[in-house]
């Protein structure tokens, strides 16, 4: 068998090292949490609309840390699966409201995303499309520096508490796109394990792949450099032999663990790499249709989507060692790629997803894929090689059921 490693592959040589949330990561860290330095005296606790934070005891453990830190906290308690404009300028209102001088986002990806959409709301004011560059943004500056962020993650799945974006979604423009800011990298980052262990094996599967497709993204695109490959290929040992085994037992912490561990390297990724145009695709599928879940998108559009590209015979490489990385060490040809990730997906019982259960139709298909390239454009510009409007309703198509 030939091992791929970056010798064999088109890699950049520059890149540049800028990632500086401090993590904590392990089990039981957030018990660690009040002896943390604080960026403030009081806190905004930014939770989803849904019921687990409190039910599982998340918010009352991290509203304790901290009081005992001396520091005082309000909740918003508002924050949807795929985070709404509205809902982010409310946040804002909120915290400017009640004097709070920085945020704790606790949960998944969303409210992460949504706190660092409130962060700059909190300091800015006025219509948070001001402060988006694609799309119908205006891409003004954001002037006042937003508040500081700490992120309690509870999924592994976006690695949003190490990354600097933040995506909302715009109800009246089917825009879902980032808001981007250097200072929107959280100052802290708890990535504790056992808050994950209360995560459905659905939503499980559907963070896991997103995590995966972080860094597939990433390993493929046309600016990958040294320390993404790096960071990108760890990321895909870590989810691809974790992953089954997490879904099919949620309450296995060492699996926990080892999926926590690939998506935080996965948000590293997107520090230093990037993600190409499948997430762009995805939101595009989502900023139509509200209640389709981020990672569901993205699972069922993923064969079709590397399928394209290994057609093309574009980096043939990169797709035989990312085949090995899930565990096919016999792989020796790109399409192995294809059948590794369908493995995976069977296994994590998310092989059957369709899109006609969201009521998605094939007559949109052109209309999210000139979305998908005006709302998250610029990934596009990473894609191994170019794709085109009919690329991309194709791709659709080719997921459709």
């Amino acid at each position: 068998m030939k091992l791929y490693n970056a010798e064999h592959m088109k890699t950049q040589t520059r890149y540049s090292f800028d990632v500086p949330t401090r993590t904590m990561f392990g089990a039981g860290v957030l018990n660690e949490l009040h002896e943390q330095p604080m960026p403030g005296k009081k806190a905004m606790v930014v939770i989803s609309n849904g019921k687990s934070t409190r039910a599982n005891g998340y918010l009352d453990r991290t509203v304790e840390q901290l009081k005992l830190a001396g520091v005082e906290s309000v909740v918003f308690d508002k924050v949807q699966a795929n985070p709404l404009k509205a809902t982010v300028e409310e946040g804002g209102r909120f915290a400017r409201d009640n004097g709070c001088d920085f945020i704790v986002a606790l949960g998944g990806g969303s409210c992460m995303d949504a706190a660092k959409g409130m962060a700059v709301m909190a300091t800015n004011g006025g219509d948070l499309w001001d402060y988006i560059v694609p799309g119908t943004g205006k891409g003004k500056p954001i002037v006042n520096t937003p508040l500081p962020i700490i992120a309690v993650t509870t999924t592994a799945g976006t690695g949003s508490e190490t990354d600097s974006g933040g995506v909302i979604t715009n109800p009246e423009t089917h825009e879902k796109t980032a808001i981007f800011g250097h200072d929107l990298f959280p100052k802290l980052a708890i990535v504790d394990p056992e808050l994950m262990l209360s995560v459905p094996s659905k939503f499980t599967a559907y963070q896991g792949f997103d995590a995966l497709f972080h860094s597939t993204e990433g390993y493929i695109a046309s600016t990958a450099n040294l320390i993404s490959d790096m960071v990108a290929i760890t990321a895909i040992e870590n989810v691809g032999k974790y992953l089954a085994a997490t879904v099919r037992d949620g309450q296995s912490l060492p699996d926990r663990e080892r999926v926590a561990f690939g998506n935080w390297l996965s948000g590293v990724q997107m520090v230093v790499g990037t993600c190409t145009s499948e997430h762009s695709l995805e939101h595009a599928l989502s900023a139509y249709h509200q209640e389709l879940p981020h990672g569901a998108g993205l699972i069922m559009i993923s064969l079709a989507y590397y399928k394209h590209f290994i057609d093309r015979g574009a980096q043939a490489d990169r797709f035989v060692r990312m085949a090995q990385a899930l565990g096919m060490q016999t792989a020796e040809k790109p399409e192995d790629f294809l059948t590794a990730l369908k493995a995976l997906q069977e296994a994590c019982g998310v092989a059957d997803l369709k899109m006609s259960d969201y009521g998605i139709s094939p007559d949109e298909f052109e209309t999210m894929a000139h979305n998908a390239k005006s709302a998250m454009g610029w990934l596009f510009e990473h894609d191994p090689l170019p794709l085109s409007i009919e690329d991309c309703v194709a791709i659709y198509q080719a997921s459709y059921r």
